[in-house]
């Protein structure tokens, strides 16, 4: 191979490898990008939970005193958010409602 052939071969791995790099590169990005939509997510679903457990019980059980603010706010379950949702039909209290939940 002369000089201008071995040049052109270079250039033509190099830009191989860049394309190769490229397409990992936005794998990974969009990887990356759908994590940090669902953790997103999942802290507007527990604020949009939590939001309507605290409106829906200061309606059953009046205003919540801070402790009881704090602990509902302190809640990262969703799972438990929504059972404590539910449990609105039936507790007594807003002490029910968070122990029991």
């Amino acid at each position: 191979m002369n000089r201008s052939q071995e040049s052109s071969f270079y250039q033509l791995l190099l830009e191989e490898g860049e394309e190769k790099g490229l397409q990992k590169g936005r794998q990974e990005g969009r990887q990356e990008g759908r994590q940090e939509g669902r953790q997103e997510g999942m802290r507007e679903g527990l604020v949009t939970v939590r939001k309507t457990l605290l409106s829906l019980g200061e309606q059953r059980f009046g205003r919540p005193d801070p402790a009881t603010r704090a602990a509902v706010e302190s809640i990262d379950d969703l799972d438990r958010l929504n059972r404590s949702l539910l449990r609105l039909l039936s507790a007594k209290d807003w002490r029910d409602l968070i122990v029991t939940s």
